[in-house]
């Protein structure tokens, strides 16, 4: 009883530490990551996982208050090119290294999504389509939320260490990371410009959950409902009435700065949730499926940014 309580103020403080502003994003996520694996139970699992997903949600709309609309469509635009050529790739080549590994045929499906498209969003939208059990979800969720912690934090350093321009590391940042979340996470640690350009083209790329899922339904004969990714429209919205409205430019300000500290309370509890039994359950062979997938894409992606083949 004594270790619960002492649980529930530990994790009371760090969303106040969270919201307070004396976080940033790559520390909200280390210290929730660190509550996760000292406490063998959660004392608000089902909740955090609720609040986490709408207040990731509310923040990205919170943000598009800070952007102007004419660089949303650009970025957007060309991204989502880029994002359908990076999904196919994905998951082709996540379908391949499931098979290789023996990952049970669900989990690995969902690696494949979360990894190709946008995390756990994408794996929340498909695993009813294609009827995963609570397991097949957990490892895949475990799988990216494991890897998305170390995206946020390797990922700018490894832009510094490159000399990676603002454009190119949102741009990187948006392909290879999976969470929507830690995309805008390290792409705030860089800069403006690629907080922009990273959440804009994230944001595109997240759009292909509808497809993706349209067609797993028609092939597994799924009557599943489909979910559409709305906040995403908000976001739009958000950066029309900042970019054509601009009497009220003081509130934007105050709305998008609410995003940015939303967004970190949300890496806090996202942070929360990856304890050390859902690192048992994970297993090596789906971690081993979702490493390497990731890092096929990531480096590739790199590589193709600085090479000047990918750009905006």
């Amino acid at each position: 009883m004594l270790l619960k309580m002492k649980s529930k103020i530990i994790f009371f403080l760090g969303i106040m530490l969270a919201a307070s502003g004396l976080f940033s994003a790559p520390i909200a996520l280390v210290c929730g990551l660190i509550f996760g694996l000292a406490f063998a139970t959660h004392p608000y699992a089902a909740e955090t996982r609720v609040l986490s997903r709408f207040l990731l949600q509310a923040s990205v709309v919170g943000l598009g208050f800070g952007m102007n609309f004419a660089q949303v469509i650009r970025a957007g635009s060309s991204g989502f090119i880029y994002t359908a050529i990076s999904i196919s790739v994905a998951t082709g080549l996540g379908l391949l290294l499931g098979l290789w590994l023996r990952v049970t045929r669900k989990s690995s499906f969902l690696i494949t999504m979360g990894t190709a498209i946008c995390g756990g969003s994408a794996i929340a939208a498909i695993s009813p389509v294609i009827g995963a059990d609570d397991d097949a979800i957990a490892v895949s969720m475990g799988t990216v939320f494991a890897l998305n912690s170390v995206a946020l934090l390797l990922f700018p350093f490894i832009g510094h260490s490159l000399n990676l321009s603002q454009t190119q590391f949102g741009l990187w940042a948006a392909l290879a990371i999976h969470d929507t979340s830690s995309v805008v996470g390290a792409a705030s640690k860089y800069g403006a410009q690629a907080l922009a350009i990273g959440t804009t083209v994230k944001l595109a790329r997240a759009l292909w959950i509808v497809p993706v899922s349209l067609t797993t339904a028609y092939f597994v004969k799924s009557k599943a409902r489909i979910r559409f990714p709305w906040f995403i429209g908000l976001f739009c919205l958000a950066a029309v009435i900042k970019t054509y409205l601009p009497a009220g430019h003081a509130l934007y300000a105050v709305l998008s700065s609410l995003g940015k500290t939303g967004l970190i309370v949300t890496l806090f509890l996202i942070g929360t949730g990856l304890s050390k039994n859902t690192l048992r359950q994970v297993g090596i062979r789906p971690l081993l499926q979702g490493i390497l997938l990731w890092i096929v894409i990531g480096t590739a992606s790199l590589f193709a940014i600085r090479a000047g083949w990918i750009s905006l």
